[in-house]
């Protein structure tokens, strides 16, 4: 705690320096101190961190297993063809949203590509409402 707190101070000094010496600062500058900014003011419990200088959209995803706890980065749903693993289908879904509801985000992109499925097979992350007789939906 006391490490991130001296980091913080740094970094907030850094930032006062380069807006006392370049008062106009270019795009690119302007939103490197944008995001350094959110940096020194974000706090632990708050929505919407920066977890990266060099990507700041990156997301958090809290994940069930004891072995891997947390990923960063985006959910991204897949569709392949059963026979021969044919790519047909990659949409990135933010806001880390339930696999079963990005099925049917998905299944228009890959009926534009690849006809009509007659068959989908997921995984197990995809077990909700909709697999027990319930229509799908968010």
């Amino acid at each position: 705690m006391a490490c991130t707190r001296k980091l913080k101070t740094y970094l907030g000094r850094v930032i006062r320096d380069i807006e006392r010496k370049c008062p106009q600062p270019d795009r690119d500058l302007q939103s490197l101190l944008t995001t350094a900014h959110q940096i020194v003011t974000q706090k632990k419990y708050d929505k919407n961190k920066v977890y990266s200088v060099h990507e700041p959209l990156v997301e958090f995803i809290s994940k069930g297993t004891a072995h891997k706890r947390y990923e960063f980065g985006c959910k991204v749903s897949v569709a392949a063809t059963s026979r021969g693993g044919w790519f047909v289908g990659a949409l990135a879904c933010h806001g880390n949203p339930y696999d079963g509801h990005t099925l049917t985000d998905t299944l228009p992109q890959v009926t534009r590509i690849a006809k009509s499925p007659h068959h989908v097979f997921v995984d197990r992350g995809y077990r909700g409402q909709w697999m027990r007789g319930r229509s799908p939906g968010p």
